[in-house]
């Protein structure tokens, strides 16, 4: 049976797309507006995409948003974006203690060691190496790539030097 949600394009301040996407799923679950996804295309910066059920809830849910720009007037068809969505679940292969660098956000260029994964919210919690006290900060896990593994072996000799 073919669904009756459409996709909506949304024009979006670039590099606000984070942000514009929190801001319009808090919007549609406080107005309980019928809107099904949010999509942040990978490699395309000023658009967001909302699958909702009519244009009034995908507006809806967009309005008084900041750095929101406007409904784009048509709708897109699944097969445009499909494309630029199929990369999206991958494996990552990130364990505790790894040292990362973080690749985007406030934080980016710093390395960071890995005290916590959750692979259902694709987030992982970092300490920052550089930072005096170590402070947990929550960041996506496409935010950070691994540099250094600490293996068993490693840890060991550590202890013994």
């Amino acid at each position: 049976m073919e669904s009756q949600s459409k996709i909506y394009g949304l024009r979006v301040t670039a590099n606000r797309e984070d942000q514009v996407m929190d801001f319009i799923v808090a919007n549609a679950e406080r107005k309980k507006l019928e809107v099904y996804a949010v999509i942040r295309p990978h490699g395309m910066r000023g658009y967001i995409f909302l699958e909702a059920g009519n244009k009034t809830d995908a507006e809806q849910a967009a309005f008084n948003v900041p750095y929101a720009r406007g409904i784009l007037p048509k709708t897109v068809e699944y097969k445009e974006i499909e494309h630029m969505l199929e990369q999206v679940k991958h494996e990552v292969n990130i364990q505790k203690n790894d040292i990362v660098e973080i690749i985007s956000g406030p934080f980016k260029r710093e390395q960071a060691k890995i005290t916590r994964i959750d692979k259902q919210k694709e987030e992982v919690v970092v300490e920052l190496l550089e930072a005096a006290v170590p402070i947990p900060i929550t960041v996506r896990m496409d935010s950070v790539k691994v540099i250094r593994r600490e293996t068993e072996e490693e840890e060991k000799e550590e202890q013994g030097l």
